[in-house]
């Protein structure tokens, strides 16, 4: 600031001064008027001076605020043209008043006044209505700008982040990623050759992964016998999604051709976490996939979220009469450290989660511990009817079935909460009592989904096995004969096998082959068994009601719809979809119903040509590669039916590309 501003006097100082000396003058000239009159002369002179110093004063800086204002009018010129942010303003019709030279510069004269903003971008004016604070757009030459919009005044601030979003994705590309990569039943294939086969065979895969992670920049070291510890980042992980993982299929076409069924399942950890996290990650990742049958990848990230890639072939049966033997064991030691055990199923139990429930019941018992089935019989659905109306004829069974307010009540810090046919808290019958429950052990024949229990402390989850009840048979026969099976007890377990193998036509292995023949000898009736899954004459009117309006969609793919204003049985749904399975040259039958609960529900089932497991987890189900499901919340049949054939058509999308 000028040093003159500081020390010129503003009018009213000037003229409060001239009158205090004009009034000293009339003092003086009182008393001696030749001083009066000098003392005026003196302040007739002075003040012409002050003034005039006054009147210079205000004319220099009356041109310094003229030069100081033409100057900062030319410097918002210069910086309404030259600094990096982009201003635009719009009418009240959405169309551009006006913008500065540096976004005219930036989107290289694209803006032109009086055009709408849908020129610039169809997404702005959406924008504008919605509440948000900023919004993205891509411009000339690929850059990126980040918008933020002031309402009240019409204006749009357009701020160039491109360099800011390559560094961001830099970052990003370049964290690292830990995988670990499995072959699947690799002691099992190998432990009948010679040495001489079997290193030619481990040398011959190992040279196939080695190959395939230098020629994608991966850090690959062998661990064991059967696993790999892998090392890559955000960019090759990304590469390798785009394949949806084709050296899966790779080993798979190679080992077939060496007659040795040998898979890949592999485990991923990435994010933004140590390395301690990113190695759990994968290793959960290699649990999941494992759990779900293998020759997958799952991929696991910091916040849970869980993808999938692979699971397309039938999983191989891999467990053994030794891991049933120690998994029986160690639940009978449980067991017998708990004051009660309480078994529960899932919702809408069917026959295999009773049966099941039955079989860990009997567990208990032989163990001499109390035990007690979780039911709520306003749940149950049409298909265990006979078979609850059989045990409630026998009161020393009926009696350990107990309500779910009932168990709250009973449990202890001591008891012991056996899952059944479900490894998911969200559908079991009473999820708080997981959460109540210090000790819990799960018993599932389901592939394994990013939905899991916590901390269970006994897991024996097989996806090769048919059914729930095919693996408590198993762990039965490693318990003390104390307690043996009675005939209603076994014909329970036999018909959770008998629904969930169809008969024993799908998932069915030497093993199942082998429950049901303990079973049968301990007096399990088929002729019951029968009686239990007969349905009556209005069941079965529904269900060929349904498959008379079915409708081939592809070649082999069978769709077929409920009625829209009526609920059907979970149940009947899934034998719907088994009936149109038996129709000639139907591969894959997929069924819509609205069920009981309101929502609508797709049953999908196939003779294996076609994965509905994996069509089912487009649509956020699950299930096997012949036998899956979903329920949805849309609000009518045809919105499900239209999201159901985009995922039949996405999936041989993918299958076609592969092959090519």
């Amino acid at each position: 600031m000028p040093k003159f501003l500081n020390k010129r006097f503003d009018s009213g100082h000037l003229i409060a001064l001239l009158a205090v000396s004009l009034l000293f003058v009339i003092v003086i000239s009182i008393f001696k008027l030749i001083f009066g009159i000098f003392a005026f002369l003196l302040l007739v002179v002075v003040g012409f001076f002050v003034i005039q110093k006054e009147l210079l004063t205000r004319k220099e800086v009356d041109q310094y605020l003229t030069t100081l204002s033409s100057r900062v009018n030319n410097v918002s010129d210069v910086v309404l043209s030259e600094i990096p942010i982009g201003f635009l303003l719009y009418d009240a019709d959405y169309r551009v008043e006006w913008a500065n030279v540096r976004l005219k510069t930036w989107l290289q004269d694209k803006v032109e006044l009086g055009e709408s903003l849908d020129g610039l971008s169809p997404d702005l004016i959406p924008f504008i209505h919605n509440e948000e604070a900023e919004i993205e757009f891509i411009g000339v030459e690929g850059r990126t700008y980040e918008i933020h919009l002031k309402r009240d005044e019409r204006l749009l601030y357009f701020f160039d982040v491109t360099t800011q979003k390559e560094l961001e994705q830099k970052y990003e590309h370049e964290q690292a990623v830990f995988a670990i990569v499995y072959l699947d039943n690799y002691d099992e294939l190998t432990q009948g050759m010679d040495d001489s086969a079997r290193s030619t065979l481990n040398s011959k895969v190992t040279d196939l992964l080695n190959t395939w992670a230098v020629e994608r920049g991966i850090y690959l070291k062998r661990s064991s016998q059967d696993k790999f510890f892998a090392v890559l980042n955000q960019r090759i992980l990304y590469d390798l999604e785009k394949t949806k993982f084709a050296l899966l299929d790779e080993v798979r076409e190679f080992t077939s051709e060496l007659n040795v069924p040998i898979t890949l399942s592999i485990g991923v950890g990435f994010g933004s976490v140590d390395f301690k996290e990113l190695g759990e990650l994968a290793q959960s990742g290699l649990d999941l996939a494992l759990g779900r049958g293998g020759d997958q990848v799952a991929m696991k990230e910091k916040d849970g979220k869980v993808k999938f890639y692979g699971g397309k072939t039938n999983p191989i049966e891999k467990r053994t009469r030794v891991r049933a033997r120690v998994i029986s064991h160690a639940l009978r030691e449980l067991i017998l450290d708990s004051d009660k055990v309480f078994i529960m199923g899932h919702r809408q139990p069917d026959m295999d989660a009773i049966g099941a429930a039955i079989g860990i019941l009997k567990v208990a018992q032989a163990n001499e511990t109390e035990g007690y089935i979780i039911f709520n019989e306003e749940e149950r659905n049409f298909g265990i009817e006979k078979l609850i109306d059989k045990i409630k004829e026998e009161n020393k069974l009926w009696s350990r079935f107990i309500r779910p307010e009932a168990a709250h009540e009973m449990l202890t810090f001591r008891s012991l909460l056996v899952v059944v046919d479900t490894h998911k808290p969200s559908l079991v019958i009473e999820e708080k009592l997981i959460h109540k429950a210090e000790r819990t052990v799960v018993i599932d024949h389901h592939r394994r989904g990013e939905d899991f229990i916590e901390e269970p402390v006994l897991v024996y989850m097989e996806p090769y096995a048919s059914s729930t009840s095919e693996l408590v048979t198993e762990l039965l026969e490693y318990q003390p004969d104390r307690l043996r099976l009675n005939m209603l007890e076994a014909t329970a377990l036999l018909a959770g096998i008998t629904v969930d193998t169809k008969n024993f036509t799908l998932r069915t292995g030497s093993r199942t082959f082998d429950a049901a023949s303990y079973l049968r000898a301990r007096g399990a009736d088929t002729i019951l068994v029968q009686k239990f899954l007969s349905e009556d004459l209005g069941k079965f009117i529904q269900r060929s009601k349904m498959i008379e309006h079915a409708e081939m969609y592809r070649e082999g793919i069978a769709i077929a719809k409920g009625e829209p204003t009526q609920s059907y049985d979970q149940v009947l749904i899934a034998q719907t979809a088994d009936t149109l399975l038996s129709i000639n040259e139907v591969k894959a039958a997929f069924v819509i119903s609205r069920r009981t609960d309101g929502k609508i529900s797709i049953s999908a089932r196939s003779l294996g040509e076609v994965n509905v497991q994996v069509i089912m987890e487009m649509l956020d189900g699950g299930g096997h590669l012949t036998n899956a499901a979903t329920q949805l919340d849309e609000e009518s049949l045809e919105e499900v039916e239209l999201r159901l054939k985009h995922a039949i058509d996405e999936f041989f999308d993918d299958r076609e590309r592969e092959d090519d």
